[in-house]
């Protein structure tokens, strides 16, 4: 018998990927689907023929609904008390990012997992997409020597008539860092075999929304790397609207090692690189994708395989979610130089 994976919200497009991998995964079952607000349900039903919503309840889809996992993509401030439900019910439990809001809740998913045997998951999209694969090849290797500094710029477009009203809602969205910048927080620790040291600054401001004075759409950070890189970094929603997703800038990605320099984003073809010894830049080959990496990942976590070559697990996934929300926090509260480890 395969995975029997309940759904539970569709308040961001993110979660149909999911939904779609796992119609079409041998070893998935998807065996309900959950959606609460009344307008969500209306619009999921007008726009994805895939998805069949089977219950308006979320506490009665658990009570009625034999399965072993619960899959998450409500509003995000929704995000973490469907989770730990879910782990109260002895269910594993995968989302889409940011895992949740609050850092205590971050604290209770985690000692829920480890209490009851239950893994957790997340669509931490980056580790599987070719370009920031090849660089962490390259990163590995030391094909530019020891890394010194990073800089990248995660910046979204908008799109405030087509992205979903609740993100410009009090309480339901949780600050963009935490929103956007959980992937970047996730791949660099991964790509270079460096935990974060410290949390030199973060800054989440108003600038484009200015329908919605509270929405925080401007946000940059800086960080310091165990052994003194240095990392700068912007996740604003400042990309233009049309073009946001498409352009060269979009999650690129510049890395300074003590031999050299590379640099790729996610939308490129190749890596481009230069060693102290060129005189331009030259190129490396892309290594082959792992769609849906985020998926197999949590069921062989679940399977209790050991896991792969940089592939999440529930440590992992939890880490990540936990640094995010220590940026975040920083930045709401205008708190420097802030110690992560010793």
């Amino acid at each position: 018998m395969g995975l029997r994976l309940a759904f539970a919200g569709f308040r961001h497009g993110h979660i149909l990927s999911l939904y779609q991998r796992s119609l079409e995964h041998e070893a998935v079952e998807v065996v309900a689907a959950c959606e609460e607000d009344d307008a969500a349900a209306r619009a999921v039903a007008r726009g994805s023929s895939a998805v069949a919503i089977t219950h308006r309840d979320f506490g009665k889809m658990l009570s009625e609904v034999e399965c072993d996992a619960v899959a998450v993509g409500d509003y995000y401030g929704k995000r973490g008390s469907l989770i730990l439900t879910a782990l109260e019910h002895g269910k594993h439990a995968i989302a889409d990012k940011p895992l949740c809001t609050g850092r205590s809740e971050v604290d209770r998913i985690e000692e829920l997992a480890l209490a009851r045997g239950l893994k957790v998951g997340c669509m931490l999209t980056m580790r599987d997409s070719r370009p920031m694969l090849g660089l962490r090849k390259l990163l590995r290797e030391g094909t530019i020597g020891e890394v010194h500094a990073i800089t990248f710029g995660g910046q979204h477009p908008l799109l405030h008539d087509s992205r979903p009203q609740w993100y410009f809602e009090e309480g339901k969205h949780g600050g963009t860092i935490n929103d956007i910048g959980v992937h970047a927080l996730d791949a660099i620790p991964w790509m270079t075999g460096l935990r974060v040291k410290r949390i030199e600054a973060a800054r989440c401001w108003n600038a484009f929304a200015d329908h919605a004075p509270h929405f925080q759409d401007g946000a940059q950070l800086m960080l310091s790397l165990e052994n003194g890189c240095g990392v700068l970094g912007d996740v604003s929603y400042f990309a233009p609207d049309a073009a946001g997703y498409d352009l060269p800038l979009y999650w690129r990605v510049t890395v300074w090692g003590r031999r050299g320099v590379a640099e790729t984003s996610s939308s490129a073809a190749e890596i481009r690189l230069a060693l102290d010894t060129d005189h331009e830049l030259r190129s490396a080959p892309l290594p082959p994708g792992k769609a849906g990496g985020f998926l197999e990942a949590f069921l062989r976590d679940i399977a209790g395989d050991t896991p792969g070559d940089g592939e999440l697990d529930t440590k992992a996934v939890l880490a990540s979610a936990r640094l995010a929300l220590e940026v975040q926090k920083a930045a709401d509260e205008g708190r420097t130089q802030v110690d992560l480890i010793g």
